[in-house]
């Protein structure tokens, strides 16, 4: 440590040291100015329109609405299928990490442990991979938007910025997309359907469900049904 210092001249730190302060500020500015107004795009949205660059077949659809304007079985859906426990935690599910790690030692499928918060971090300001730079980055500004936004945000925020198929994000444009109908509109089976596929939404179709979307279809609206409709009134405390 001392050698590499010794390399990096005072001048040098002190940039370093000022454009480290300067990305910090530049975050917590984002993070406060995205808590009020509409999302028109995500870090995720970039990586992969970059990704598709060259591809003449592929289009982003993407339109925000408040939450409002998101059926409250759309709500209940992913809380029922990714999140059971996202009223309670401040980010992070220490119960479903330790099952998950549990689980992942002793079996080939890998199972993961993440968060609403920690899906909307992700999706909203870094990039999709498992690296352990990304997971590390995960961390803190999962904790910020837990800090500085309210569950409501943070699931709209979610809502509207998820994956549904290729270059559909947002729930309203799948909606839209799939259904010929606004996400306000969405029925208990509809809202099912769409939160079945949000693990692989580029393997899992929404329009031609497999055999096992269609189970995970019938096992959220099961869960939808034991969490009960008053579940979403605990993200007003």
């Amino acid at each position: 440590m001392l050698k590499i210092k010794s390399l990096i001249s005072p001048r040098c730190r002190l940039r370093l040291a000022k454009m480290i302060i300067s990305l910090i500020v530049a975050f917590f500015g984002c993070v406060i100015i995205f808590r009020f107004f509409p999302i028109p795009y995500s870090s995720y949205m970039l990586q992969k329109t970059a990704e598709n660059f060259f591809n003449e077949h592929y289009h982003t659809q993407h339109k925000w609405v408040s939450l409002e304007n998101i059926a409250p079985a759309m709500q209940l859906a992913v809380i029922a299928a990714e999140d059971q426990r996202f009223p309670e935690h401040w980010g992070f599910d220490l119960d479903a990490i330790e099952k998950a790690l549990k689980h992942n030692q002793s079996s080939k499928r890998t199972r993961g442990a993440s968060t609403i918060s920690q899906q909307t971090a992700k999706n909203l300001f870094l990039w999709s991979d498992r690296s352990w730079i990304r997971k590390g980055l995960e961390i803190p500004i999962t904790l910020s938007l837990e800090l500085l936004w309210s569950k409501q945000r943070i699931l709209e925020v979610y809502l509207n910025i998820a994956e549904f198929g290729p270059g559909i994000f947002g729930v309203e444009a799948a909606s839209q997309y799939y259904f010929k109908k606004s996400a306000v509109k969405l029925t208990r089976y509809q809202a099912a359907l769409l939160a079945a596929v949000l693990p692989n939404p580029i393997l899992y179709r929404v329009n031609q469900p497999s055999v096992y979307i269609q189970s995970r279809q019938n096992w959220i609206l099961k869960q939808m049904q034991l969490l009960g409709n008053n579940y979403l009134n605990k993200l007003n405390k």
